[in-house]
């Protein structure tokens, strides 16, 4: 197993339970992998695919970062081409019941964290993620942010940019804070970004 400092980067639907439990399979088993390959297929930072987890995509970049300006750009192109791609679906499956709430129902949320020491362990043609980092991207999914679609930077990735300010690039909605209390790990602070005020641009 070789560790690295990586960049971990999960982008995911919410909404995702309660879509598969209201739509029917027909359904949803076209919109999903449908927004899931079109988050892959937006990434043009240089990021690539550890697993795909369902309703979510664990991106990582070992090496050199991004900048963050580049970085919250990359996550806007995710969520307003994701956008675009419900509204594509929603206007392909008209005749079915369900379409029009495909939009009503999903959104987008992204996490972003940095970890000194990520585990990177080939198995078969993937790469599996492991290290205590990979665990805290994940709890951070598990945040108690009052609103269903925004970015989420966790403290730990924004040390990594002393010399560049959020409020640089921040024109388009307010950054807030909050943290999590991670069992055996402690307090993770993050700062997030609110999504929806892209919304009525794409759809």
């Amino acid at each position: 197993m070789e560790a690295k400092p990586t960049l971990l980067c999960i982008p995911d639907i919410s909404g995702f339970t309660r879509f598969m439990g209201e739509i029917d399979f027909d359904l949803t088993a076209k919109v999903v992998p449908a927004l899931l390959n079109k988050v892959i297929y937006s990434n043009g930072i240089g990021l690539k695919i550890s697993e795909i987890e369902g309703d979510a995509v664990l991106f990582f970049k070992s090496g050199s970062l991004p900048t963050l300006k580049d970085l919250l750009a990359q996550c806007k192109q995710f969520y307003t081409e994701f956008y675009r791609e419900m509204d594509d679906l929603k206007n392909k499956n008209n005749g079915h019941s369900g379409a029009h709430r495909i939009p009503e129902l999903l959104g987008l949320k992204i996490i972003l964290h940095y970890g000194n020491e990520v585990g990177l362990v080939p198995i078969g043609t993937n790469i599996k993620l492991m290290g205590e980092d990979v665990i805290v991207a994940h709890l951070l999914l598990k945040n108690q942010v009052p609103l269903d679609e925004y970015i989420l930077l966790s403290e730990d990735l924004l040390n990594q940019y002393a010399t560049e300010g959020m409020e640089d690039f921040m024109d388009w909605a307010k950054v807030e804070t909050g943290a999590i209390q991670a069992d055996h790990l402690g307090k993770v602070n993050f700062h997030y970004i609110d999504l929806s005020s892209l919304r009525p641009a794409v759809i």
